[in-house]
């Protein structure tokens, strides 16, 4: 049993990116679920599908890469807030990942989005990692 299952997820997505893997499987929960369709709209990952067996449901992530030499559109993925020590951050406060160049997760109340789109709808939350 995984206690940090968005965690769990950002591990297999990065050891998979490292091994140079075309598809990794991630198990489904609706955080995890919501977290790859933002990382799917932003152009981080090129397609995700459920596959629903008999005792448990888990995603297939296709990851995207580039170029002859297969470089990972993933650069880095990094868990901020954890179970232990919540990161919470209202709109004004919602922090820039390389200077825009990558993506902060936040769960708020109206669901998981990045950064961009909480600042533009003046929404806060839990900061759950950054991707660029």
């Amino acid at each position: 049993m995984v206690n940090d299952t968005i965690a769990d997820m950002l591990t297999r997505i990065r050891n998979a990116n490292l091994a140079k893997h075309q598809i990794v499987q991630v198990p489904a929960t609706k955080m995890t679920r919501n977290i790859i369709k933002v990382l799917k709209e932003e152009g981080f990952i090129e397609y995700f599908e459920e596959i629903d067996e008999t005792w448990q449901t888990f995603l297939l992530i296709s990851l995207k890469y580039k170029g002859k030499k297969k470089q990972s559109v993933i650069t880095s993925l990094k868990r901020v807030s954890k179970p232990g020590l919540r990161v919470y951050a209202n709109h004004k406060e919602i922090p820039k990942v390389l200077g825009g160049l990558g993506i902060a997760v936040i769960s708020t109340s109206q669901g998981v989005m990045t950064d961009r789109k909480a600042r533009h709808n003046g929404l806060g939350g839990e900061v759950l990692c950054y991707i660029w």
